[in-house]
């Protein structure tokens, strides 16, 4: 995923995706572990995807108490 492919998303979306890819990465790693997994690139990918989204989640304007 690229980083222009998430900049334009809502707060909402970003925090859903977020979530979506943590629940990936969980069970990468499992299926690591287990020795199921064929592709280990995923799991670099799926982070650094985890990275991008908490980046622009931080750069977003505080919303007010």
């Amino acid at each position: 995923m690229k980083f222009s492919d998430i900049q334009g998303k809502s707060e909402d979306e970003l925090k859903a995706l977020l979530l979506e890819r943590k629940k990936e990465a969980f069970n990468l790693r499992f299926q690591k572990t287990t020795g199921e997994l064929e592709n280990t690139a995923r799991i670099r990918e799926v982070r650094r995807d985890v990275a991008k989204i908490k980046t622009l989640l931080s750069q977003l304007p505080a919303k007010a108490a």
